[in-house]
């Protein structure tokens, strides 16, 4: 399969629509990002590269982060993890907090804001450095030791972050969260921050589509089975209420970040990461979401 051809046809057809998004901008250190960058980089499991444009700048992957966390809670504290937080799709915005008192502090999934931070809650009470263990987590599956987080972000977010300190909130107040709140929160906001490339991001969330296995390393990650409930709980949630646009449109597993990235797994295929920082009005990358809409349509690679 020749992706490179693909690359520069969809990208010439996406220079004729109107990129309506904007950027994230009430997280004002976002709203310093060129607006007009534009990135891909797609990593097949017998580790051919293929890349277009902005592939190599690092940026604010955000929520993708949540993936990530998700991954690593699994492999410490699985059985105790889904007894506070729930597997079903949201269909509200990821910053809700109607359908969170509404469910008595339980979060509806982990990659919206709220179970996000039951993850962090978990992921403190479990590690004896959390901000540490968890980008060294990350540098390993990307194989590179360049990965960080970006403290300006993180101050940003934590300044602005009103409702996610009214969230992590009302989830204390239904005896789901057992730690200070300034430090899940804290580390909340380090996680959201994490600066990687396309090329970093593809390559790290690759053992998603190896059936959990880091195929740099040759080490498992998550068995199969917690492999394929991650996609699953990425295809069902990783777009929080546009969550079966994509679905329907794109037809992977993926997430969005409010950083304009995008990350879509293709089991036993590939991993593809896309970049774009205009969003559309449901927070996920407006160009994004029209390239791998286009991308998999003509490659005819959809999991369904």
């Amino acid at each position: 399969m020749n992706y490179f051809e693909a690359f520069s046809e969809i990208a010439a057809e996406l220079e004729e629509i109107e990129d309506r998004g904007q950027v994230a901008a009430y997280i004002p250190e976002l709203s310093h990002v060129d607006p007009d960058k534009f990135g891909i980089h797609l990593t097949t499991v017998k580790n051919q590269q293929y890349f277009l444009g902005d592939s190599n700048t690092k940026f604010s992957i955000q929520s993708i982060s949540k993936v990530l966390a998700l991954t690593l809670a699994r492999g410490l504290e699985e059985n105790y993890l889904w007894d506070r937080v729930g597997v079903e799709p949201s269909g509200s915005p990821f910053n809700s907090l109607v359908q969170l008192e509404y469910e008595q502090g339980i979060p509806r999934n982990p990659l919206i804001n709220a179970g996000a931070l039951v993850v962090c809650d978990v992921l403190i009470g479990s590690l004896k450095n959390p901000q540490q263990e968890f980008i060294e987590f990350v540098r390993i599956l990307a194989g590179d030791p360049d990965i960080g987080y970006c403290p300006r972000v993180a101050k940003s977010e934590r300044l602005t972050g009103h409702k996610n300190a009214a969230m992590i909130n009302l989830i204390k107040s239904y005896g789901n969260i057992n730690h200070d709140i300034d430090l899940v929160l804290d580390f909340y906001c380090d996680l959201c921050s994490v600066e990687m490339s396309c090329k970093q991001l593809a390559q790290a969330f690759l053992f998603l589509a190896t059936n959990g296995t880091n195929p740099l390393t040759g080490k498992e990650v998550v068995s199969v089975s917690r492999s394929k409930r991650i996609n699953a709980i990425m295809q069902l949630c990783g777009f929080y209420d546009e969550a079966g646009e994509f679905a329907f449109k794109v037809g992977l597993p993926g997430k969005s970040g409010v950083g304009g990235g995008i990350i879509a797994i293709h089991p036993g295929k590939y991993s593809i990461a896309v970049w774009s920082p205009r969003l559309n009005a449901k927070g996920n990358s407006f160009k994004g979401m029209k390239f791998l809409e286009l991308f998999t349509t003509r490659i005819g690679s959809s999991i369904f």
